[in-house]
Order: C-alpha cells, then sequence, then structure tokens
C-alpha cells in the first residue's frame, strides 16, 4: 500500500491531510501495522495505527483457519465500540474495497497491562470488564461459543497432544457448565499483553477473537498467570463488584479450564509467546483434577 492510497482512506474520516508519516509499529502481531503521523489541514496532528487485517504469512501456518475473519476486527470497531464509551481506541475509518481489509485507530500510548505492578489497575481492568459485558452486541461476525466452539478446541489438543485426551470427561463436564453461562459481548482473549494502560484509561486492542460468549473467558484471560488463589479471588470480586462466591470461582476455573486446552489446540506448529509459556497440559490437567462443574 502506499502513501496516498493511505492517506485517500484516512481524509472521510479525519478530513483533508496535508502530510502522513510512516513507520512500523514495534508491537509484535499477526498483522502488518504501522504507526501513523497525520497533519491535518488545520495543523492539528492526529496519531493513528493502521492495520492490515490480512493475515501475515507467517500466522497463516500456525492460526487455525476458522477462527479468522478480516472484517472481523473492522466491524467490533466500527459498529459495537464507537458507540459505546469504555475508553477504546478511536475508530478513523476503514477500507473493505478491492480486497483490502484496512483499519485506521487511534494511536493509543502507554504500557501494557502486565507491565504494570500495581494490583488496583489490574482491579480497574476487571471493572473495566463488566461494563463491557453489561451491554450486548449485535454482529454477525463474532465468533459462538457454542457446544461445536468448544469440543473443536478438545479434538485440536487431543490431535496435538495424546496426553490430552485423558482431558475429555472433565472437559465435556465443563462444557456443559460453560453453555449455562449468560453469553454476551467479549474480547476473546483479554490477556494483559492485548491491554493498554494510559492514567486510569483501560485501552484493550487485538479484537479479532471478539465473540458471543460467557464473560467470565475474559477474566480468565485477566487472571491467567502465576496468580494465587486469593488474588484470583479479589480480581473477581472487582469484576462482579462485591465478594466473588463459590459458584462464580468454580465458573472461572471452567473457563481456565477452556482456555488452556484451547491453547493445547492452537497449532502443533506454535510455541506461545513468552508472556503466556505456560505447561498448559499441567495447568488443564490440575484444573480438571480440581473441578466441581
Amino acid at each position: 500500500m502506499n502513501t496516498v492510497e493511505l492517506q485517500q482512506a484516512l481524509e472521510p474520516t479525519l478530513g483533508r491531510i496535508l502530510r502522513l508519516e510512516r513507520r512500523p509499529c514495534p508491537y509484535y502481531s499477526s498483522y502488518h501495522i504501522e504507526e501513523l503521523d497525520v497533519t491535518l489541514a488545520d495543523g492539528a496532528m492526529v496519531p493513528v495505527i493502521f492495520k492490515d487485517m490480512t493475515l501475515l504469512e507467517a500466522a497463516q501456518q500456525v492460526k487455525p483457519a476458522f477462527l479468522f475473519d478480516p472484517l472481523r476486527e473492522i466491524e467490533v470497531y466500527r459498529d459495537v465500540l464507537a458507540a459505546r464509551s469504555l475508553g477504546t481506541a478511536k475508530f478513523y475509518g476503514a477500507a473493505t474495497d478491492r480486497g483490502r481489509y484496512w483499519l485506521f485507530l487511534e494511536n493509543v500510548t502507554g504500557p501494557l497491562l502486565w507491565q504494570v505492578g500495581e494490583f488496583e489497575t489490574w482491579r480497574n481492568a476487571a471493572r473495566w470488564l463488566a461494563q463491557l459485558h453489561r451491554a450486548p452486541a449485535g454482529t454477525a461476525r463474532l465468533l459462538r461459543y457454542d457446544r461445536a466452539y468448544y469440543r473443536q478446541w478438545l479434538t485440536r489438543a487431543e490431535s496435538f497432544h495424546p496426553a490430552a485426551r485423558a482431558l475429555a470427561p472433565s472437559y465435556e463436564r465443563a462444557i456443559e457448565r460453560l453453555l449455562a453461562l449468560p453469553a454476551t459481548f467479549i474480547h476473546g482473549e483479554f490477556y494483559a499483553s492485548n491491554v493498554l494502560v494510559q492514567g486510569a484509561r483501560i485501552c484493550p486492542v487485538d479484537w479479532e477473537m471478539a465473540a458471543l460468549g460467557p464473560g467470565l473467558i475474559d477474566l480468565a484471560a485477566l487472571t491467567a498467570g502465576q496468580w494465587t488463589a486469593e488474588q484470583r479471588a479479589d480480581l473477581a470480586g472487582a469484576y462482579c463488584g462485591g465478594v466473588a462466591d463459590k459458584a462464580l470461582l468454580e465458573a472461572l476455573d471452567c473457563c481456565r479450564f477452556h482456555l488452556a486446552v484451547r491453547w493445547l489446540g492452537w497449532s502443533a506448529e506454535w510455541k506461545p509467546p513468552a508472556e503466556h509459556a505456560q505447561d498448559w497440559l499441567q495447568v488443564a490437567t490440575e484444573l480438571a483434577e480440581g473441578l466441581t462443574c
């Protein structure tokens, strides 16, 4: 894509552009991303993120094909998030003609949540999730957390890790519990590596796996990692606005179990980034043994 094409795609939203400067985005992704400094006719400078939603070739080799829809994140920003005051990146337009899937967003600066040590910021992220989950979203391109979706992950996990077959009875019970949970609009990958923090602002990025599913899936992603049971309960309490009861924590464990199985079923050729590099088979096994659902 050349600079003139980018400028033409942005002007319907931002107005006449005098100058557009480009540089690669240091943020790692499965997509081509650039940072743009856009100078408007009135002299104002608008920092923009340009994201080409065509999956990079290397990512095509490892990302499960059934997850990929280049229009999903575009529609989420344009049709869902733009209408809600949640602090997500501003939508500056998209280009979806001539086989292009371009997304333009506010370039939000700040550390990622995993780089922030203050536990209160993590509580704020849990509270932010509760806001997200209060209102439904209607877009046909959302992933659906139905029975077939859950079982597909177990099948993939078993094919890549034969030892995962022992998880099947517990996972089937977990599916029943997950299907009984209220479904709402979820981010789908609310890991701390996908959440920017700008002062009091919580700004999740990478909505490619936005879905209709249990809200606790997002909380399970937020609480993934080396947290104590007490810390997870604390974050669950921030999420529910009180003290997390036993039923909520049990449901959260079912969601954590699913995410562990999902990591196992991602790809035979892929290893998770450092922030997600856990022994997911061990995590899944421990959760399976402790499940009461």
